[in-house]
């Protein structure tokens, strides 16, 4: 068993329409990381699309590579939507824009 905990982090992130909360959790050979607004998240691959609107939550998902992973929630702001809840569309959320502009989108619904 190995003594080693997870890393969790969490800190607030200012935008241009408010502030966010950026979480990553870190572990032995993994990691994720997401913005968290009032409204929704923007978060890496790991969160699951159909189960979030079945809840009518909004939620938008960036993908990261085994050579580039998102680890820390500032990775998200360049990498690309690439899926995407009903709720966080009708927020303006589109696939293929930045992680950065859909947390403003968000921000800017609250």
């Amino acid at each position: 068993m190995s003594d080693t905990l997870p890393q969790v982090i969490s800190r607030p992130i200012q935008f241009e329409n408010g502030t966010a909360m950026g979480i990553s959790n870190r572990w032995v050979k993994g990691q994720y990381c997401s913005i968290i607004t009032s409204t929704g998240i923007v978060g890496c691959g790991i969160y699951d699309i159909s189960t979030a609107g079945e809840f009518d939550l909004a939620v938008a998902i960036c993908k990261g590579t085994p050579e580039k992973p998102l680890v820390d929630p500032e990775d998200l702001f360049e990498s690309k939507i690439v899926d995407c809840t009903d709720k966080a569309k009708s927020l303006g959320v589109e696939i293929g824009m930045n992680g950065k502009d859909a947390v403003e989108r968000l921000l800017a619904a609250e």
